[in-house]
């Protein structure tokens, strides 16, 4: 089979509206990651142990389980307790609630690396627990994790392509639309690699820059 010009041109719209449902997917689940694993990490440090363990249990089930098999709980299992969420948000939950153990890790460095004498500067000069963690602990934890929860977000959208499997409309979904519609897969199958390897090495470019501005670290 030839490659045809003249399909790629007729199916290149339903791609790209795939490409901005793919991208928006991943902003969204990005944020939501971001904010669990901020709560997953403040809660392990919780003097509360029966929370700090509790949340702990939950993390590790959720990192030791396969983000198909979350998906398709979230969307295919609630239902029958009551709970029916759109595809979209019911694919950003599961990219969130699955990432957000793993950024919750990076937290947790992150924090730990504030040097000992942090804290006790910010008891010494009796400020909140709240102002500790806004004006000291945060300012200095967050920038070198910047690198790190930035490549997890790039793994996050690669994995988009699993959201075809609970009906989302991303990228991968669109180009099996169009090759089963007209029974060519070469140019959209092609094409969404082509789309995720641009994305993709734009990413690692905008993250090398992060590294470099914020100080590398380790993968």
């Amino acid at each position: 089979m030839e490659w045809d010009w003249n399909f790629v041109w007729e199916i290149m719209p339903t791609l790209i509206q795939g490409v901005k449902i793919t991208i928006l997917a991943t902003l969204l689940g990005s944020v939501l990651a971001a904010v669990v694993g901020l709560g997953i990490a403040l809660a392990r440090r919780s003097p509360n142990k029966a929370l700090s363990r509790t949340v702990g249990w939950a993390a590790e089930f959720i990192r030791g389980t396969p983000l198909l098999v979350q998906l398709y709980f979230i969307f295919y299992v609630l239902p029958d307790i009551g709970i029916l969420l759109p595809p979209l948000v019911a694919g950003v939950i599961g990219l969130g609630l699955h990432y957000g153990t793993y950024t919750a890790e990076v937290y947790r460095a992150g924090i730990d690396n504030v040097p000992r004498g942090q804290w006790e500067a910010a008891k010494a000069c009796n400020l909140s627990a709240s102002q500790t963690w806004t004006h000291i602990i945060i300012p200095q934890a967050i920038p070198p994790m910047i690198p790190a929860l930035a490549n997890y977000f790039i793994a996050m959208f690669k994995e988009t392509p699993l959201l075809s499997a609970i009906t989302v409309l991303e990228l991968m979904n669109q180009a099996k639309s169009v090759a089963n519609t007209y029974y060519r897969y070469i140019e959209p199958i092609t094409l969404v690699g082509a789309f995720f390897l641009v994305i993709s090495l734009f990413s690692v470019v905008l993250l090398r820059w992060l590294e470099r501005r914020y100080g590398k670290i380790e993968r």
